[in-house]
């Protein structure tokens, strides 16, 4: 355990922010200063390029790569982040699987709300069935709201009567608008970024005033899971979103379906972005990679 890289990490997370609301646009600013400080592999070669109808940006490893690929979902509250913003998960992800990497720029709140960011990540699914993926060789990935669409997307696949991909990995996902678990209040002290003041903000601009009592918005209270492929979930205990995740296992495994909680003490949400500056980051990001390459099959 390396707890002196966690209250580092943890302390530069509570540094004071300008008092009063933010903007849109000054949320997006920040978010981006913060994870331009992530470290991004340099055995990793991103491109631009497009999926469906949304840019998207593809990650390859420069040296051998292996048949797979990951659709990787950014985080952001629906509000903010990029593929961009995402580059340490989606570029550790690659250099520890061999696989490639598309992850998709989905449609923001409040400018785009609910339902666009679902059927943004559902309509890459399908650009990358039509161009000759067999779904055994995709899995989803993504982190807090982008692990939340992980899910739906599997949902919203399922409800089109398209084939499932071969996994999915979820970092801290997001997985319930009726904002219900006790961890919301529970955890908000140990919680070194999100209060629930401040998610029910951008939580209110991507619903924008939609029921969020349905499985596309809080698949941990209300989705059914049946069929679903296997799903790892990581999480920290010092995140508010921590019984999204308990609560999304315990569905899972009610409804048969292959899945590990692995939970780690002590550290933020989406704790694997620090990966080469926190031990337990690159521990995850290790098992993360480990269940990748279990799952995905390199043909039909």
């Amino acid at each position: 355990m390396s707890k002196s890289q966690r209250a580092e990490i943890d302390a530069m997370l509570r540094r004071p922010q300008p008092e009063g609301p933010r903007s849109v646009e000054e949320i997006r600013a920040g978010f981006r200063a913060l994870m331009a400080r992530m470290i991004v592999p340099d055995t990793v070669r991103t491109t631009p390029t497009t999926l469906g109808d949304r840019p998207a940006l593809r990650v390859e490893p420069t040296g051998g790569r292996r048949a797979g690929t990951i659709l990787y979902f950014h985080g952001g509250g629906f509000v903010f982040g990029s593929p961009e913003t995402a580059l340490s998960l989606t570029g550790n992800l690659v250099a520890r699987t061999g696989f490639e990497a598309h992850s998709v720029d989905y449609r923001l709140a409040p400018e785009h709300p609910f339902p666009a960011a679902i059927d943004d990540t559902l309509s890459a699914y399908r650009a990358l069935l039509d161009g000759g993926h067999a779904p055994s060789t995709i899995a989803f990935a993504g982190d807090s709201a982008g692990g939340g669409l992980a899910v739906t997307t599997c949902l919203a696949a399922r409800d089109a009567g398209l084939p499932l991909p071969a996994a999915v990995v979820a970092f801290s996902p997001g997985l319930d608008a009726t904002r219900t678990g006790g961890s919301m209040d529970t955890r908000e002290a140990a919680d070194p970024i999100f209060t629930r003041r401040a998610v029910e903000r951008t939580g209110a601009m991507y619903l924008a005033g939609a029921d969020p009592y349905q499985p596309l918005l809080s698949p941990a209270v209300l989705a059914d899971l049946t069929g679903f492929p296997p799903v790892l979930i990581q999480v920290g205990t010092n995140e508010i979103l921590l019984d999204d995740s308990t609560r999304l296992a315990a569905r899972a495994r009610s409804a048969g379906v292959d899945v590990i909680l692995d939970v780690t003490a002590d550290v933020p949400h989406v704790f694997q972005a620090f990966a080469g500056l926190l031990d337990e980051a690159d521990e995850a990001l290790d098992r993360a990679a480990l269940f990748l390459t279990q799952h995905v099959r390199e043909k039909a």
